[in-house]
């Protein structure tokens, strides 16, 4: 048995959805490894405790609170030194993080701290004789390597929708702590958060995808794809790396190898040819559509539905059919 310490994900004073997945997520690793607890680790400015009971109710036995001023905004330095210091100084057998812009920032100090090693961006993951041996893609996702994660404690990062956020309610303990170290001392300072596709449904949280690519030929056919996901109303749109490089969208809509990794409930590509890059970020997402109107196209290998068509055919016929389809409840 092996308590496990997950760092809670916070973005402008709000708990995001990738800090319910690793709760989830560290939820299962405790269950696993003999049933230890969960410990979340609740970091922001004043106040901040009040989002305490959404980690609750997806598994956390206790939540950590760090109410300070200066963790207004992420900060980098003192929350690092803070995870290692309860690390260091528990009995926890795991740490488990967001494998997201944040979380890639965030682990690997931890880590070097610890002079531990660290298992990034899983997938999956398995429990044997308290050993974790967790999914991770490779090659730009043509293999999936097993990593064994010796030692304590075992840190690893999860990949973002790869572990869906899953009730499983605990009474809410909270335990007030302080920083490592002083956060407003910090070398490092996030000084303004930019936020991109204000309104909408960010590429992370969003269990529907509509991505398009050059097979749309020109920026303004992208209506396309906001059409189609404002018919479903519970999606976001992104794109290919050409795309974004042509200025055809921003680059914060770039899901692939070097933008975006997800894992919607429903993928839809569109015009999109399938290169490895971006297979890397999209593949386990759980059902993937594809539209293109080269059979031979190398998204067909992953699809699970292909339509053989031209887009600019294919997509108001889908859009009228998920407009009809929800009209009649």
């Amino acid at each position: 048995m092996a308590n496990v310490l997950v760092v809670a994900e916070v973005r402008a004073g709000e708990l995001r959805k990738v800090a319910l997945e690793a709760v989830t997520a560290a939820r299962q690793l405790a269950d696993l490894s003999g049933g230890g607890s969960v410990h979340a680790l609740l970091a922001g400015d004043a106040g901040i405790g009040a989002k305490a009971g959404a980690l609750a109710e997806h598994g956390a036995d206790s939540v950590l609170v760090l109410e300070h001023a200066g963790f207004a905004q992420y900060n980098a330095e003192a929350l690092a030194a803070t995870v290692a210091q309860r690390l260091s100084g528990g009995t926890y057998g795991y740490a488990v993080f967001s494998a997201t812009a944040q979380g890639r920032d965030l682990s690997p100090r931890v880590a070097a701290k610890l002079g531990r090693g660290l298992a990034p961006d899983l997938t999956g993951f398995t429990v044997d004789g308290g050993v974790v041996h967790g999914q991770h893609f490779n090659m730009n996702g043509k293999t999936i390597a097993t990593l064994a994660l010796a030692g304590t404690p075992a840190l690893l990062s999860v990949r973002p929708s790869a572990f869906q956020p899953t009730a499983n309610a605990k009474p809410l303990a909270t335990e007030a702590i302080a920083s490592a170290q002083d956060p407003m001392a910090s070398r490092v300072k996030v000084v303004e958060l930019k936020q991109g596709n204000t309104g909408k449904i960010d590429l992370g949280d969003a269990p529907v995808i509509v991505a398009g690519g050059r097979g749309l030929k020109a920026a303004e056919n992208f209506k396309l794809c906001e059409d189609l996901a404002d018919a479903f109303g519970n999606a976001a749109v992104g794109a290919t790396r050409a795309v974004t490089d042509e200025g055809w969208r921003p680059h914060s809509d770039q899901i692939g190898q070097t933008g975006r990794n997800v894992s919607p409930t429903l993928y839809i590509a569109v015009g999109i040819s399938g290169a490895i890059q971006h297979l890397a970020g999209m593949r386990t997402s759980k059902t993937i559509v594809a539209i293109n109107k080269d059979k031979d196209a190398p998204i067909f290998k992953v699809a699970d539905y292909g339509i053989v068509g031209d887009v600019f055919e294919v997509m108001p016929a889908l859009t009228a059919a998920v407009k009809a389809a929800k009209a009649q409840g």
